[in-house]
């Protein structure tokens, strides 16, 4: 299978190989997989060969512009050589493909990745499979001293969390109509957990919840909300936020 291949595996073709990007990073399937978690640029290197879109191969020149930009040109793709060397030995031969001698790609038949399973749930509109895969942001606390690494990782972080949010609002919109309230109440509250510092997607959570009957609930998710806005950025919930609250505080 070639690095272009679709994200999706059956369980009975699932690769040995994990790597699992959501929150901690988590590498198994292979004896040699401790090598890579102990070196946060080769962990890097590997996440971005398995993710960075168009997904596929990647032109060394980039990769040696994203993680050594300071060395010189020799220099950087000396280590560039050195960090896929070491990942073949860590995981395999086969895990890293080539295609001539300026792109390198995953092989996407040998490495499962949950970040690539969430894209493919959601493509499938399998949105509560995709939600369970997402576990807490891409790569949490985590640091490669790259900087452009590092700001190609905060946009898809942020991508992932407002695709993880989408899906548990489609879901509680879903639950809604079937008038599964209760059901449609518990992903409302997801979307606000998962969007922490929005306030269009808190005034819909708020007002999904009030119509679910919660309105108590939505009055503690718009507490929590305030709390988080003054002790982060010292600003108060906006003024179209503060009259919603009260008219759910007067009805």
């Amino acid at each position: 299978m070639s690095p272009e291949s679709p994200g999706g595996v059956t369980p009975n073709d699932r690769p040995p190989l994990e790597l699992r990007v959501f929150g901690s990073v988590e590498l198994s399937g292979s004896d040699g997989a401790e090598a890579i978690l102990v070196q946060p640029k080769r962990v890097a290197l590997l996440t971005y060969l398995v993710l960075a879109r168009p997904r596929g191969f990647h032109r060394r020149d980039r990769l040696v512009s994203l993680f050594w930009p300071e060395h010189s040109t020799d220099s950087a793709r000396a280590a560039l050589r050195k960090a896929l060397y070491a990942i073949r030995q860590a995981i395999g031969e086969s895990a890293l493909v080539s295609r001539g001698d300026e792109e390198i790609g995953v092989n996407r038949s040998a490495v499962w990745c949950d970040a690539l399973e969430f894209d493919a749930a959601v493509a499938r509109n399998d949105l509560a499979a995709a939600y369970e895969l997402y576990r807490a942001e891409l790569l949490e606390s985590f640091f490669a001293d790259a900087p452009g690494f590092e700001r190609w990782l905060e946009s898809e972080r942020q991508r992932y969390r407002e695709a993880a949010a989408a899906a548990a609002w489609t879901l509680a919109e879903r639950h809604e109509s079937s008038h599964e309230l209760t059901l449609a109440a518990r992903w409302a509250r997801r979307v606000a957990a998962l969007a922490p510092s929005d306030e269009r997607a808190l005034r819909r959570v708020l007002m999904l919840l009030d119509r679910a009957g919660d309105r108590a609930g939505a009055l503690r998710v718009y507490e929590e909300f305030a709390a988080r806005l003054r002790a982060d950025y010292q600003v108060e919930p906006s003024a179209e936020t503060m009259a919603l609250v009260r008219r759910l505080r007067a009805s």
